[in-house]
């Protein structure tokens, strides 16, 4: 990256910092439109995290629901720095370990996953179906990995959280966070590469 290229980057995070600033004081001053605001910007957000770490449509929505109605009961009382999305992100995750609890469970039953990857590419119809095989292994293998690595997997390889952000969502130190993610990712890949050899096993006995 050119320096002018660093400075542009730089000069567009304190734009965007400056923006989420003007926003949470907004919402600190009851602003219903600066409310409407973040919601259209996180809610597709914290649904796909939700329904990734509940496994269960039903029960994402729900804890959604009480994700914005905290945000609306206590706007007024955010601090004038807060960062919004690790503030929502953090709300989200301790209504899920609630949900753990009052539930007693850690996984719920399956459903359907919103699609890990952007679909406006151009592929062709066997690219399709050779993506849609990988991806039905991904949230398999993802589904699979225990919840304290699935979630830093998602704050920050799907989310795209600061790892900083993230530790403080998951309320670690960035150093266990690092950690976590490491070990979250070496899960990953090892449900992901049984899979895939489940697959090719299929595959070979179907040809035969």
């Amino acid at each position: 990256m050119t320096v002018s290229r660093m400075k542009a980057s730089g000069v567009m995070v304190r734009m965007e910092r400056e923006l989420e600033i003007a926003l949470v004081g907004r919402l600190r001053a009851g602003d219903v439109l600066a409310f409407d605001a973040v919601y259209d910007d996180y809610n597709p957000r914290l649904l796909g995290f939700l329904l990734r770490m509940t496994k269960n449509r039903a029960d994402a929505e729900d804890l959604l629901e009480e994700t914005w109605l905290r945000l609306v009961s206590g706007g007024e009382e955010l601090a004038a720095d807060t960062r919004l999305a690790p503030w929502l992100f953090t709300v989200a995750r301790n209504l899920f370990l609630s949900y753990c609890r009052s539930r007693a469970r850690e996984q719920a039953h399956t459903c359907d996953l919103i699609s890990l990857w952007p679909g406006d590419l151009s592929r062709s119809p066997y690219d399709s179906a050779c993506l849609s095989e990988f991806q039905d292994r991904l949230e398999a293998a993802l589904a699979e990995v225990p919840p304290m690595y699935r979630e830093v997997l998602l704050l920050v390889g799907f989310e795209g959280l600061r790892p900083a952000d993230a530790a403080a969502v998951c309320g670690i130190t960035p150093e266990a966070l690092r950690q976590r993610l490491s070990r979250a990712r070496a899960l990953l890949s090892q449900r992901l590469k049984d899979k895939e050899r489940s697959h090719e096993m299929v595959s070979k006995q179907v040809s035969l």
